[in-house]
């Protein structure tokens, strides 16, 4: 029998995910999932910390809706010579979970009625889809998001790829990285501007894994 062949460090290509929560929505306490509302960026301390971790050289994305744009937008302004200007890709697939016809609900009464609980973590649970038109299970997100997360991690791979989205969807990638069902990611804390670290390696003409390098790092508050 041959001896195992042996991966170096060298032959490995690493594609690193910087996902980044966008920045808190003034809801009026209501339930806003796709609702595209806009973000408050007025912090100018958390976005200084934010770009002075993020790499210069890196592919930008967001999702389609307004909020993870202006954060995208906030994050490059709070650190003009650090990154290359032009159009940053604005994907659909990355949008937030749809919640149908509760988005706009009030979002406690609506807890209440549900008897969801602190430790739900939720809107919805396990593969249950949200009434009305466009609503989603949190398995149709993860659906979405994970087939994009493969294609742009084959065009860009060995790049550092930023993506600025949502709370449901940076939950899916790291449902992707780990395995398992995916409503276990729900126990994760994604707070707003926060950042996640994702890493995909890959041996030349071999399948990748995943590691995950930091969750829901805040360096605000280092400083």
């Amino acid at each position: 029998m041959s001896a195992p062949s042996v991966v170096h460090t060298a032959d490995i290509i690493e594609t690193r995910w910087w996902w980044v929560r966008h920045a808190p929505v003034p809801d009026g306490g209501r339930i806003y999932g796709q609702r595209d509302l806009d973000c408050d960026c007025s912090n100018a301390k958390v976005f200084r910390a934010v770009a002075a971790v993020l790499p210069a050289d890196a592919v930008w994305v967001t999702s389609a809706l307004k909020r993870a744009k202006q954060t995208a937008a906030a994050i490059h302004a709070a650190s003009p010579a650090k990154f290359a200007t032009g159009e940053v890709p604005a994907y659909a697939a990355f949008n937030e979970q749809h919640l149908g016809d509760w988005q706009g609900k009030e979002r406690i009464a609506f807890k209440r009625e549900r008897g969801i609980t602190p430790v739900d973590f939720w809107m919805t649970k396990g593969d249950e889809r949200a009434p009305g038109p466009g609503g989603e299970s949190y398995p149709d997100l993860v659906a979405r998001v994970t087939p994009l997360i493969s294609k742009l991690t084959a065009e860009h791979e060995g790049r550092n790829i930023i993506t600025v989205t949502h709370g449901g969807t940076i939950r899916a990638a790291l449902g992707m990285a780990i395995g398992g069902p995916p409503e276990t990611t729900h126990a994760f804390i994604i707070d707003n501007v926060s950042i996640t670290l994702l890493e995909h390696l890959a041996p030349k003409g071999e399948t990748g894994i995943w590691r995950i390098g930091t969750v829901n790092h805040r360096p605000w508050e280092a400083i």
